[in-house]
């Protein structure tokens, strides 16, 4: 409704043990015996890979929810699908972090990472009075509520290489009017805390979310970002669950960049395949919008210098909210999947 998008807070899931199992499956574990030919041959067909570390330097969360989709599709004979989603699945996409164990999270996904050589890439989105009351509302109590999941997630982290898009919406809300005016000096002095802490680690980037090509003027953001502490961080991140295109969001955010002396961004272009929704009410377009298509895959390797990477912050495949048939946001939404895979061929 504010240029916002129904991110969601849907990260730190655990997967079980058959979840594990499944995931091990499609990394390409085969069992040995009888028709160990066979197995192979299967095992093979479903090994998810990556690019490779030069061009994407990011983390594949082998236990991700993607890959165990395909997993499941898989033993239910339907491949075709699998293949799909197996679009999704072969890209690293951005762990949001939940308000559970923060620090057990965080430090479960840059072990892994740093086990293979790969940078984790976290979300943070616990901002108190997240999401004005819309379909992913919520956020940390208070402020010291906030202040303790960002030490935790610093703790986690510790010297291993991570990147942090911080607070996905959090200063656009402080712009456009949606969090009540009493709520802002705490925000930006959350904000400015936030990056302090983080970026006082050895090898962490923080990008500050920085709204999107389609909500309004850089002019309007630029004072904001400042107080939120932008200066301090590596840069900051537009189009965060969104769909304009790439070429927009460029367009964003080298004119934004340019009152920071050309500060550096990132992209999600995690479905901005198709571009922008331009049907329906405007303040439902962002979520679940029909017909989109996924995105360039992530990489460092971009279309211009002030770009740092193109990522998947958002998750393709989970819901932005319960708008257009979706389930809650953050939960998968397969039909939704498929499509934005299909869309892509």
């Amino acid at each position: 409704m504010y240029g916002s998008r129904g991110v969601g807070a849907f990260a730190g899931r655990r997967a079980s043990a058959a979840a594990l199992g499944a995931a091990l499956l499609v990394a390409g574990c085969s069992s040995s015996g009888d028709g160990e030919g066979k197995d192979q041959g299967e095992a093979a067909d479903a090994v998810i890979t990556q690019q490779p570390k030069e061009a994407d330097p990011y983390w594949l969360n082998p236990e991700g929810l993607a890959v165990r989709k395909v997993a499941e599709l898989r033993q239910d004979g339907k491949k075709a699908e699998a293949e799909q989603i197996r679009k999704i699945a072969e890209q690293p996409v951005g762990e949001w972090i939940s308000p559970e164990n923060p620090e057990e999270q965080a430090r479960g996904f840059t072990e892994g990472a740093d086990k293979v050589g790969r940078t984790a890439l976290l979300v943070l989105y616990n901002i108190p009075h997240r999401d004005c009351g819309q379909y992913s509302q919520g956020g940390a109590g208070d402020g010291d509520a906030y202040r303790a999941f960002v030490d935790g997630v610093a703790k986690g982290i510790g010297d291993r290489p991570a990147t942090v898009i911080l607070e996905p919406d959090a200063v656009l809300h402080l712009v456009d009017g949606c969090t009540p005016q009493q709520f802002h000096e705490e925000r930006y002095d959350l904000l400015s805390g936030a990056v302090a802490k983080l970026k006082s680690l050895k090898n962490t980037r923080v990008y500050l979310d920085a709204g999107n090509a389609g909500w309004g003027n850089p002019d309007q953001i630029h004072g904001p970002l400042k107080r939120a502490g932008v200066d301090r961080a590596d840069g900051f991140a537009v189009n965060v669950s969104n769909f304009y295109s790439t070429e927009d969001s460029i367009a964003y955010g080298r004119q934004l960049s340019a009152k920071f002396g050309n500060k550096p961004f990132v992209i999600d272009t995690s479905r901005n395949g198709n571009g922008p929704y331009t049907e329906g009410a405007a303040d439902e377009r962002w979520c679940n919008p029909p017909g989109r298509a996924l995105g360039e895959t992530p990489t460092t390797d971009t279309a211009d210098p002030l770009v740092d990477a193109y990522l998947w912050v958002k998750r393709p495949g989970e819901s932005d909210g319960e708008c257009k048939g979706g389930p809650k946001a953050g939960q998968w939404w397969a039909d939704y999947a498929l499509a934005l895979a299909k869309a892509s061929d």
